[in-house]
């Protein structure tokens, strides 16, 4: 008689297939995570790196936004000293400038020429006087343009009041004193 299998092969080997399947499906699914938790993992250590190279670059640009910080008040520093200094030599140049300028005011000032009132208000110099003629207000025009420490002379007025002697004109001149340093700048180094 022919031998006749009743057991259910089919139905056995779909089976069989079927693990097969699930087994190998399992597998790849291990596999995929495996390599997304590699790959996640290499692109976390990259990014972890990256994190660590901006932190140090941050805390070496606070160090040198200290240092520029300090560079900046040393410059400071530097410009008001050298304002002090520029201050002081100058004020050593006109240290002797009030002997300099009666000195001046005495040479310029020619024969027939009275002085009498002498103002100096920051650098100006306002002269009062009497004059026996024009000319000789001219003259000292002319000595002041030519002088080295005054100049800027201005003729403010010349009058002749008729109650003194009527020979001699009063007038007003104002002259400006160079080299001397104005009252404002010598305020400003003083607050400092």
């Amino acid at each position: 008689m022919p031998h006749i299998n009743l057991l259910p092969w089919r139905e056995e080997a779909q089976r069989q297939r079927q693990q097969q399947y699930f087994s190998l499906l399992t597998l790849l699914a291990l596999l995929s995570a495996l390599i997304v938790f590699l790959i996640s993992q290499y692109f976390q250590a990259k990014i972890d790196g990256q994190r660590a190279r901006n932190q140090f670059l941050t805390n070496e640009i606070k160090v040198l936004d200290a240092r520029i910080a300090e560079i900046k008040t040393l410059e400071q520093r530097k410009k008001e000293l050298i304002q002090r200094m520029t201050l002081i030599e100058q004020l050593q140049k006109s240290r002797n400038v009030g002997t300099q300028v009666l000195d001046e005011v005495a040479k310029i000032v020619p024969a027939g020429v009275y002085l009498t009132k002498l103002t100096k208000q920051d650098n100006q110099l306002l002269i009062e006087g009497r004059s026996e003629s024009n000319n000789q207000l001219a003259n000292l025009i002319r000595e002041v343009q030519s002088s080295v420490l005054l100049a800027d002379a201005e003729l403010e007025s010349i009058t002749n009041t008729g109650n003194t002697n009527k020979l001699l004109s009063d007038f007003k001149m104002t002259l400006r004193i160079q080299g001397l340093l104005d009252q404002q700048s010598l305020s400003e180094a003083g607050s400092r």
